[in-house]
């Protein structure tokens, strides 16, 4: 059962009548309804090119947190093989919105790690809806330390609201571990590919994103804080997202004009959601082509690589 967003009401409407005068046919077989049912299909097609063509920031941010867009489970179990996951920080616990470990990808050994959102109740409530705790980042620390021991690139998917904000997070070194995490992206002498699958959401998205190449998918956002919570602090009103959305710059369009990412990847008309093998197969040949760039480089050179992209942010686009 399709899920559809507030903006797809009206295809909703046009696709579910197409599919009761399916069913209408499969209970009476005498029905000829495949022609009217065929126009409502082709108008609905044509609504949803209409819809997709020019979402607003705002829209996208619905977009990029469809519950049914592929998760950072269902990459991994797409694209890469021989998954060995690995868990814990080595001093606290397992944190279950973080997952990663040792794969194949291309038959090419790599370590993996990224957040987990689930996909239902149960699951996400284990994942916390994709939102990392402390020892989710130190984690990702282990296993980046992991990868520059034995030379294995490390692809991340991005896919979290932000880091989880709760007293014991907070207690247990919260702010430190977001910035040691992204201080050991960037020490690490191996290739780091970064790909935002949904939400990017401020430093529990960098943490993992401070890449030597990070791609965002077409819908898919990126940006220090959600819309909602910016419009709290600007106007003292959350309802203000969409004016907030339009002034954040979160587009995966907007952030590579401004060099803040270096590719989109394209997704399925209509969102990941609506193919997600499709969508999946496009990640997979951008981690191709982005790992093949890197590919020769000295450590020395991928380190000094990482930072001068990070340094150079804000030097482009910003009179765009």
């Amino acid at each position: 059962m399709t899920n559809y967003l507030d903006f797809e009401r009206p295809l909703a409407e046009i696709e579910g009548k197409a599919e009761e005068l399916r069913a209408m046919a499969r209970q009476n077989p005498e029905a000829d309804v495949e022609q009217e049912a065929a126009q409502l299909d082709k108008k609905a097609a044509d609504m949803l090119v209409k819809l997709y063509k020019e979402l607003t920031p705002w829209r996208k941010c619905q977009v990029a947190r469809h519950p049914d867009r592929p998760h950072c489970r269902d990459y991994i179990d797409a694209l890469f093989t021989d998954f060995t996951p690995l868990a814990g920080d080595r001093n606290f616990a397992d944190d279950l919105a973080v997952m990663g470990g040792l794969a194949r990808f291309n038959a090419r050994p790599v370590v993996v790690l990224g957040q987990e959102k689930g996909n239902d109740t149960k699951s996400r409530i284990e994942r916390n809806f994709g939102m990392a705790r402390p020892e989710g980042y130190r984690k990702a620390i282990r296993l980046m330390e992991l990868a520059n021991k034995f030379g294995l690139p490390v692809v991340t998917l991005v896919d979290t609201p932000g880091a989880y904000p709760g007293k014991g997070a907070e207690e247990r070194g919260q702010s430190e571990a977001i910035a040691r995490s992204t201080e050991k992206c960037l020490q690490i002498g191996v290739p780091v590919i970064s790909v935002v699958i949904g939400e990017g959401g401020s430093g529990g998205a960098v943490a993992f994103a401070t890449a030597n190449r990070v791609a965002m998918l077409e819908h898919s956002v990126y940006s220090v804080i959600t819309p909602e919570g910016c419009a709290s602090i600007l106007w003292k009103d959350s309802e203000k997202m969409r004016e907030a959305a339009e002034q954040m710059r979160l587009t995966a369009q907007d952030l590579k004009q401004l060099a803040v990412i270096d590719r989109v990847i394209p997704e399925p008309l209509g969102g990941a959601h609506r193919d997600s093998a499709k969508a999946i197969v496009e990640v997979g040949k951008a981690i191709t082509e982005m790992l093949s760039q890197l590919d020769g480089l000295s450590a020395k050179k991928l380190i000094e690589d990482r930072r001068r992209k990070f340094l150079d942010i804000g030097s482009k686009g910003l009179a765009a």
